[in-house]
């Protein structure tokens, strides 16, 4: 099984229908990605899944230089961000899209798929 991570983004227009949206129909994504969580753990494929805080409350370290330098604010100047993720195991890249499938519909937006890279053989 290989570790696949499913990443939820959001751009300006996903962040204007978001901003639309009725309690209830928030609920209603809120209720399907709760069902989806759940069909991955029945499943045997749920790693760990979390939702983020927008970008704007991130903070950045660096510490490649001589002293480390905190700045608030995401890494990069975009209009697009990382809303939440999973990560999961299948056995191939078919099945993570499969299980990405249901959590865009879940989620009513759309998962971008990355295969975690292989550790080296010891």
């Amino acid at each position: 099984m290989s570790q696949y991570f499913l990443a939820v983004n959001h751009g300006p227009a996903d962040v204007a229908r978001m901003a639309q949206l009725s309690p209830s129909e928030m609920q209603e994504i809120f209720t399907a990605v709760d069902a989806f969580n759940t069909d991955l753990q029945d499943q045997g494929a749920w790693v760990f899944a979390g939702g983020l805080q927008p970008a704007e409350m991130s903070t950045v370290v660096d510490n490649t230089g001589s002293e480390p330098i905190v700045t608030d604010g995401p890494y990069a100047e975009s209009k697009e961000y990382l809303g939440g993720f999973w990560v999961i195991e299948a056995a191939d890249l078919d099945a993570a899209l499969a299980w990405a499938t249901k959590g865009s519909r879940a989620c009513a937006g759309k998962v971008e798929v990355r295969p975690f890279q292989d550790e080296p053989e010891a």
